[in-house]
């Protein structure tokens, strides 16, 4: 994985469980809407309804959580959230062994995991930047990114096997497991926590639940940061579903095949996961959140020219294979810039605000997106988003400001350091070979 530097037993049981749900996550990737049509037999407007009403709903009710989470131990919450997850997700199956299932309670469990996924996501990042010394954070950072990308491509064609095997509901009980597991791998990684500065008998007040968006945008490198990836991010997302009907109807791919294009390129997103923190070194992490932030626009516009049969599939596996390895890059340094500029009183609350906002974005522009094929086509819709992500480069910081440069030695020094050690590691490896 990426760095070859021990960040110590407490990190690696935050590793291990993150790993265990990144899996989970991953063999249960599309489970929600599998289960709509095949056990359900919803139609398309409620199985689009299901995907935007879930993050959209999550986002809002997630709002209030930044403050909640930021006058909290963030441990405990984060194991409070992996079991809410588990106990969500587990009703699904255990609905349909009743012969009780319904929609309603699909659109529940997902609003209820998309908002218990903001709160974890929140309490780890605050809790990783007290676990960690800044120094190691990219290396931290990359690791999670690199595991990530590789449940991804081992993850859905499992569950695809699996449900084969067991029936539409069996990855949602391996989702299940996976956080139970996760929430006992956070226990056990033990030790104490700073008490927070506020208890949490305190008054929310409104000015809490704005501070993070009011810390964001007042930020001279991490309002432009913000704006690019949640335009990004919504853009891409929006397109998939078009994608989907795309290759599946349309161009006639096998499922296999579909499954094959977006699971092979994940490995792009191991390989810049694992160079992050040598890129870092080498070139400054500003150069590089601005080169890898802008390649990753480059890609997606490919797909609105896939063709039938095997030039249709290189084409789709070129065209993410490159923004899988940009994406790879890209978002360790990211998350670690984010860390780094921001105080650890307000980590949660920041956090909370860009994963409610971007969750909001894709919501707004997969079901703009959806409305713009109606009109225009698949193919063009698919076309417009790749053309206006062309632009989101403009959306990058050009410059690092002076303040920001001289927070950011430290981590650079620290990717220099761990880029060091791995190439150590990894000449002591090729010599006792």
């Amino acid at each position: 994985m990426a760095g070859g530097r021990a960040l110590g037993r407490r990190f690696g049981w935050l590793w291990a469980a993150f790993a265990v749900s990144s899996y989970g996550t991953g063999i249960g990737f599309g489970a929600f809407p599998l289960i709509a049509v095949l056990v359900l037999h919803s139609g398309p407007a409620q199985v689009a309804a299901l995907a935007a009403t879930g993050r959209a709903v999550g986002a809002l009710v997630a709002v209030p959580l930044g403050p909640w989470v930021e006058f909290r131990r963030k441990r405990p919450v984060m194991i409070t959230m992996d079991l809410i997850r588990f106990a969500a997700l587990l009703s699904v199956p255990a609905a349909f062994a009743l012969g009780r299932l319904g929609f309603a309670q699909l659109l529940a469990v997902s609003v209820v995991v998309a908002t218990a996924d903001i709160a974890f996501r929140a309490a780890s990042g605050a809790y990783l930047k007290g676990l960690l010394p800044p120094a190691d954070l990219l290396v931290a950072n990359s690791r999670f990114e690199s595991t990530t990308w590789t449940a991804t491509m081992v993850g859905p064609p499992l569950g695809g096997y699996a449900i084969g095997l067991f029936g539409p509901v069996t990855t949602l009980v391996a989702n299940a497991v996976s956080y139970l597991l996760s929430a006992l791998g956070i226990r056990a990684i033990g030790g104490g926590e700073p008490t927070p500065a506020r208890t949490g008998a305190s008054r929310l007040r409104a000015r809490d639940l704005l501070e993070g968006w009011r810390h964001i945008l007042a930020h001279p490198a991490l309002r432009p940061l913000f704006l690019n990836a949640i335009v990004v991010n919504g853009l891409i997302m929006a397109s998939e579903p078009l994608l989907a009907v795309l290759l599946l109807d349309s161009l006639g791919f096998a499922p296999w095949q579909y499954g094959l294009v977006f699971a092979a390129p994940c490995v792009g997103g191991l390989v810049g996961a694992r160079l992050a923190h040598r890129l870092v070194a080498r070139f400054g992490r500003h150069k590089v959140l601005r080169t890898a932030g802008a390649l990753r626009a480059c890609w997606p516009l490919g797909l609105a020219f896939v063709q039938p049969g095997v030039p249709g599939i290189v084409t789709v596996l070129v065209v993410q294979l490159g923004l899988v390895t940009c994406c790879g890059v890209f978002n360790p340094v990211l998350a670690t810039y984010r860390l780094d500029h921001t105080d650890p009183g307000r980590i949660a609350r920041t956090l909370t605000a860009w994963s409610v906002s971007s969750s909001a974005a894709i919501a707004a522009m997969t079901a703009a997106w959806g409305l713009l094929a109606a009109q225009i086509g698949l193919r063009t819709a698919i076309a417009v988003a790749g053309v206006v992500l062309l632009a989101t480069p403009l959306l990058l910081p050009r410059r690092e400001d002076r303040h920001a440069r001289g927070e950011s030695r430290l981590a650079e020094t620290g990717a220099e350091t761990g880029a060091e050690t791995e190439a150590g590691t990894e000449a002591g490896a090729e010599g006792r070979t």
